[in-house]
């Protein structure tokens, strides 16, 4: 069984919260996207935990609405959302 996840990085309120948070219907579409990329990202590194290279450095993720950035650390088995933007 996999241990990858992801979360917000620092936290939930920090990335979507702040002065002008997007809609439910918008975070629900990034967290969907989130996991489809945790799935992929425990695919692409079998044994995370024990993962020695560099990792692919931020990336970019477009929803429906907008874009997130997030970061892949095999090391941790994490996917983390850093910034979310919708338009």
């Amino acid at each position: 069984m996999s241990d990858w996840a992801w979360e917000y990085e620092p936290d939930e309120e920090h990335v979507i919260g702040g002065g002008h948070p997007p809609g439910p219907a918008f975070v629900a579409r990034v967290e969907e996207r989130a996991d489809e990329i945790v799935r992929a990202a425990a695919a692409l590194y079998l044994d995370g935990s024990s993962y020695q290279g560099s990792g692919e450095g931020v990336q970019t993720a477009f929803v429906d609405g907008g874009m997130f950035l997030h970061l892949v650390v095999p090391r941790h088995q994490r996917v983390y959302v850093l910034q979310v933007t919708a338009w």
